[in-house]
Order: C-alpha cells, then structure tokens, then sequence
C-alpha cells in the first residue's frame, strides 16, 4: 500500500491471472486504510468465495480484483447510489452550483500524478456564507487522464437531476460524493499536498438545465448484468434512491460469475453510522465492519465474554491486525442502551488522556450496536482489591499510583479536555489496570456533558451505582461534578482499606447495628483509631502510613454531606501531589442506612422489598448498578 492509499497488483498466469487493486478515500490516514484494507480482504473472501470477479466498497476504502483487465471490462460499469431523502430549498440553483463544483472536482482530479487522483473543495450555493457544498471525487490513479474524466462524469450524471443534501455514487474505478458539511479531513489532505478547492459562487442567473459536463447519454443508476435497474424506496412524497447492501453473486461479465458486497447506508436515517464516525473521529477511530468484529470474538463465544453487565455484555477479540480488544456488545432488547452506546461512542470518542480506556471505534448494524475498545490487560480494580489473594499483589506504592492516576482521569473529565464531563458511575468495577497497574476510567454511558459556565443538574431517572452515589443525587436527583467526587471519596477509602462500600454487620439485624465503610471510617476517625481501617496487607510493608492517612483523610473531605464542602478533582490532586499541604477537618457524612441486606439491582428494586429503601445503602459483592445501566463486571474472577 503506497502512501496515497492505492495498490495494484497480478498474479498467476492466463487464463487463470488475477488482477486487483485496492483504494482508499484520499482523506483518511495510512494506519486507517490498512485496517480498512485488511477488512475488505477478509469480508470479500467470506462473501464471495467461488467468483471470478468481485468488489467490495466500504466507507473509507474499496477492493477490486478480476480475471480480466482491470481497466477493460466486457461489461458496463455498475454505479451504486447512497442517497440523503433530504432535499435542499432552492433546487435550480444548488443544480447549477453542484454542476460547477463538480466541473472543477473532475479537472483537479484527472489532472492528478500516477499516485493520487482527487479533487475536493466547495462552494457557495446561495447568498448565505454557510450554505455551502462539499465535494469529494476520487479516480484510482492508474487510469489515464481521459479515462479518469469520463468515469466521474459518468458517475456524476447520477444525480444531475436531484437535489438532495447528500449523494454518494461508487464505481469500480472511480466515486463520486457532495455533502452540506465537511465530510473530508482537510489536515490529512493538507499533509498529501492535496489543494482544497474553496470557489466563489456564480450568478444567479445559471440555469441546472444545462449540462456543463460532456455527455448526453443518460443512464440509470445502477446497472446489473447489463440490466438497468433504479431501487427506489417511498417515503411521503420524496423518493430515495436506495441501494444498501448486495451480498448475492450476480454475472457482471458474460460467462464469470461475479459477487459485489456494498456496506454503505443509503437515507440520511442510514447515514447515522457513517456521520456519527465523521462526527467524533480523526485517522484514530472508526466504524467497524460488524461481521468483522463477530468473527474476532468468535461469534461472540462465552468463552471470550469477559464481563456481562445492565445492557450490554463485553468480549475479548482479536482483530486480522492481532490486536486485541474489548468489545462491548448492546443487548438487542435493553430499552435504555441505544442512547447510553451514542452517549459512549460521541464522548469517549473525544477524549484522550492515559488514565481512560481508549475507544478505538464502533458498530451499527441493524440491532447490533458494538463499542471497541483497547483491551486492558489486568481486568478491573475490584478483581483485585477486594480478593482475598490478589490484594497482597498491590503494595501501596501501586495504590498510591492508582489513586493519583484516577483522580487525574477524573480532572481530565471535568476540567482539561476542553468539555465538562460528569461521569456518574466511577467505581472500582469501572477502572481497569494495565499491564503496568495504570488506572484507566472506563464505561461513560451514563456520563453526562454540561455547559462551561454550568454547575449541574437535576433528574428523576436516577442512574448508577448505590454506595458511590452522592447523597444528593440519590435522594433528589441532583449531580454535579461534585457527584463525582463523592463517588472518587469512596472508592479511595475502599482502596485503602480493602473493603467495600456495603453494609458491615455487627451485633443483631437491625437498621441502628448497620454500619457502611464510609460511616464506619468517620466512626474511627473521630475515635483516633484511623489505622484500623488500613488494609492489613498493607500494614507490614513499606508504604507510608502518613500518606495512607492522608488518603483516607481525604476520603472523608470528599463525601461529606454538603457538596459544596467537598474539594474539586482539582484540590484533590493537588492534596496528592503535595504532602506538606494542610487539609481541613472534615464535617460527618451522612450514613448510609437501609432496611435490607443482599444487591440493589434492576431486577429486584421493584419487589416490597426494595420500598422500605430509605436511601442506597447496599451494594452487593458484584457492585450492583440500578436503572439497567452500566457494565460492573468487564472481567472473569
């Protein structure tokens, strides 16, 4: 694969001589369409075993191979369509306007070296500055100057008569698209030395009606064996041109039979999956092929399930790349996944920082809704401080760390990635440790971004987990980045400690007898017995006590009752980063008490039981989340 995105080769000798290329759209990164290449490979093998002739076209790259001459058909080229059922106000003159652009696209492009043939830019289509259309067409750069010029004519032809918002047409050779926003990655065209086109409209006066490229003979969309044929699809008085998905060998050529395989959505409701990845990505994420993503968790085998949560379940998979990931896979019949899968991939996708698990990129296809995430080698913080055998293997130098590294992914959160984002279920289950024991905040589907200048807001659907939910939101809906400290307050004096955040029995069974870890710790504290709450594998190593009791000092600051008493993500870290700084007393949290013993969880909190609940005291062993929400287990004990 060059560094333009485009390779061709020939093996074998006639008549059995196999001639194929791949191309990538000129705008996505090199590490992108390899990945996209290696996809197609597989994808066009698996749905077109026995044909002489194939082709596969993705968002992001195409695949062609044959056992004639590639650039001497026997048969006319099919076109296919993906079409926006949107169309623009003023017809007549965004016509005329596409017709120019689309003049100018075909010159630049034809125009181009033997490594890279493209042409792309915008331009006005009314008086408004913003109202404006963007154009990409792309020729595989072995074609000649002419050749190249006559397919994205031919190509363009397709939509001469339309004017809808957005239209895609894919050819063997050559693809033609224009869209109302910016669809392509400048930077990386910027990189190729590829100019971006930005003209001035023309008047007015210029009449559609007027074909501007050559070429009289108009054909129908998409042609089949010869076969003009048009998918159309109703809706209201607007037709669509529709052409999803073929996956069916059909006889392109005369006696061969040929296969094509189309992953492309045709609507602007199809185009959800491509816009969403245009929306939130750079070179770095993308749009996974679902069937690829299947066959790296062997069609999604128990054996590979990692951890099964509210709605979704997450796998291990291994990628053609070999690399591996953790795929979280939406459950077809949870009510509330849908928004909480978009709420993860328009987030997460948008942030960077070491101390989060980074998504590589998603799926949607049909039902399925898939996120992919890099896969974390030691499995979640709980697997390991709350194990009676694996909690001898963190030391508190590795606690330490891990604390810091949190509440610095946290602060990322809410202050340094340019959003504000207010996790709402931080707990150990969703904090994944690495191979070297970094912590990495995982699971954002119920995250929540808000305005710079704002402090909150309030709900009735209260989501999250009981135990680590601030007082003030689980009893009135209400959160704020300081809902996040709370929940960081606690699981530090877990961390600490050892211990879970749930009901500690003494004496006999009544609600005065209950005591949570965090009422249990201000009981010790203000007794002057603090160090009985260090975890005793910690206590005959090297760490330092002084920081352990500043850690759970600090605990106490962060889930007092008032929220407004408790320090930000920002004091937080600077407590950890500084032990001669004084830290103030803090005031008695309120206790967690509850009727009950046993997990709080989705499928029980409707039960009598649950309604003697006076406020979510008990989080069970598995750190049950409520609301059908969240992935608590991501890893195997």
């Amino acid at each position: 694969m060059s560094d333009y995105g485009f390779h061709s080769a020939s093996i074998g000798h006639a008549p059995n001589t196999v001639n194929g290329f791949a191309l990538c759209r000129a705008d996505v990164t090199l590490h992108t369409c390899r990945v996209c290449v290696k996809l197609a490979s597989v994808q066009v093998l698996r749905e077109c075993p026995n044909a002489r002739q194939a082709a596969i076209w993705y968002k992001h790259c195409a695949m062609r191979y044959t056992n004639d001459p590639l650039y001497e058909m026997k048969t006319a080229e099919p076109n296919f369509l993906v079409s926006s059922d949107q169309n623009v106000s003023n017809g007549d003159r965004f016509r005329a306007e596409r017709v120019v652009l689309m003049a100018d696209l075909v010159a630049q492009a034809a125009k181009g070296s033997s490594e890279i043939k493209v042409g792309v830019g915008s331009r006005a289509f009314s008086d408004n500055e913003f109202s404006k259309i963007y154009g990409l067409v792309q020729c595989s750069p072995e074609l000649s100057l002419l050749d190249c010029q006559g397919c994205l004519r031919e190509a363009s032809k397709s939509f001469r008569s339309v004017a809808a918002e957005g239209f895609r047409v894919l050819n063997s050779d050559c693809n033609v698209q224009y869209e109302l926003f910016v669809f392509y990655n400048e930077t990386h065209l910027a990189e190729l030395g590829v100019p971006v086109i930005a003209s001035l409209h023309s008047s007015p006066a210029s009449q559609p009606e007027k074909d501007t490229i050559p070429g009289n003979t108009f054909k129908p969309d998409v042609r089949i064996n010869g076969k003009n044929t048009i998918p159309e699809k109703k809706d209201g008085n607007n037709t669509r041109l529709v052409y999803i998905r073929i996956a069916a060998s059909v006889a392109l050529a005369l006696i061969f039979p040929a296969c094509i395989f189309i992953l492309v959505r045709a609507s602007r409701t199809s185009y959800e999956a491509t816009e969403t990845a245009d929306y939130i990505g750079d070179g770095e994420f993308q749009q996974y092929d679902f069937n690829s993503i299947s066959a790296a968790t062997n069609g999604f085998d128990e054996a590979n399930r990692l951890g099964r949560g509210g709605f979704g379940t997450v796998y291990k998979g291994n990628l053609i790349t070999g690399e591996e990931v953790a795929v979280k896979r939406l459950s077809n019949y949870s009510t509330q996944g849908e928004p909480q899968f978009k709420n993860e991939v328009f987030l997460v996708a948008k942030l960077k920082h070491m101390n989060l698990v980074k998504l590589l990129g998603f799926s949607m296809e049909g039902a399925e809704r898939l996120l992919i995430y890099e896969f974390v080698q030691n499995a979640s913080l709980d697997k390991f401080i709350f194990d009676p055998v694996k909690r001898s293997q963190l030391d508190w130098d590795s606690r330490y760390k891990i604390i810091r590294g949190i509440a610095k992914g946290m602060m990322y959160l809410h202050e340094d990635s340019g959003l504000k984002i207010i996790h709402r279920d931080l707990k150990a289950s969703n904090v994944m440790l690495d191979d070297k024991l970094n912590p990495k905040i995982s699971d954002f589907g119920l995250a929540r971004l808000i305005k710079q200048d704002d402090s909150g807001g309030s709900t009735l659907n209260i989501v999250g987990t009981y135990g680590y939910m601030a007082p003030e939101y689980a009893m009135q809906g209400k959160y704020s980045l300081k809902s996040d400290v709370f929940s960081f307050g606690v699981l530090v004096l877990e961390i600490v400690s050892g211990q879970r955040n749930s009901c500690v029995r003494k004496g006999k069974m009544n609600v005065e007898e209950l005591l949570t870890l965090v009422s249990k710790t201000w009981k010790n504290w203000r007794e002057g017995t603090t160090t009985s709450m260090v975890d005793p594998t910690l206590m005959n190593g090297a760490g330092s006590m002084h920081d352990m009791m500043r850690c759970i000092h600090m605990g106490l600051l962060c889930v007092q009752e008032n929220p407004a008493k408790r320090p930000t993500l920002a004091t937080v870290a600077l407590m950890l980063s500084s032990s001669a700084m004084t830290l103030p007393v803090p005031a008695e949290p309120m206790f967690y008490m509850a009727s009950r013993y046993g997990p709080m969880d989705s499928t029980n909190q409707n039960s009598k039981d649950s309604d003697s609940l006076k406020f979510g005291a008990v989080a069970s062993e598995g750190s049950t989340s409520v609301n059908d929400v969240s992935v608590p287990e991501l890893y195997p004990r």
